[in-house]
């Protein structure tokens, strides 16, 4: 077996404090995650406004009437939200880590040994409480799993630099 191959039985458990850096370096990604998203449906809807395919009824500016209509606030945030979950879900599941877990060097694995199905990460997000569920590990100081990886059957693990390298993958 190669040394780059990644096994999970020889690796600790990530501790509280890089998960929370992972968090915070994931929070700046996802916020900017959510910046783009934004910006490509707002800039859609204005065109769509200005071209007269969306009625803009009694507003003079697409903005006035985007910020009056509940219906086109929620589908942004709809639309918003869904980007910022796939950016979580399309890297766990491509790697098993996000940017910020591969900045300190952490990876999601599968405490049954196989890979981890799309409905488990869902769960594992669902599970996350936004976070909150990785203030778990400090109550849970011997076996160090968050809420969100006792719910969905994972573990969030250390790796070393030299399985962390991409050319390992």
């Amino acid at each position: 077996m190669p040394e780059s191959e990644v096994q999970p039985n020889n690796l600790k458990r990530a501790s509280f404090f890089k998960r929370l850096l992972a968090m915070i370096y994931d929070t700046l990604v996802a916020t900017a995650v959510g910046m783009c998203a934004a910006m490509v449906i707002i800039v859609t809807l204005v065109v769509l406004f200005h071209n007269g395919v969306l009625d803009m009824g009694d507003y003079a500016q697409p903005a006035d009437a985007i910020q009056a209509s509940w219906q086109i606030k929620l589908i942004v945030q709809i639309w918003v939200v869904g980007w910022i979950v796939g950016f979580f879900l399309w890297f766990w599941k491509r790697g098993g880590q996000t940017i910020g877990m591969r900045a300190w060097r952490l990876k999601i694995y599968n405490t049954q040994d196989t890979p981890i199905t799309w409905t488990r990460l869902v769960l594992r997000l669902i599970a996350s409480l936004g976070g909150l569920g990785t203030f778990w590990v400090l109550l849970d100081y011997k076996n160090k799993q968050s809420l969100q990886d006792r719910v969905a059957g994972t573990e969030v693990l250390q790796l070393t630099k030299t399985q962390n390298d991409h050319k390992s993958w």
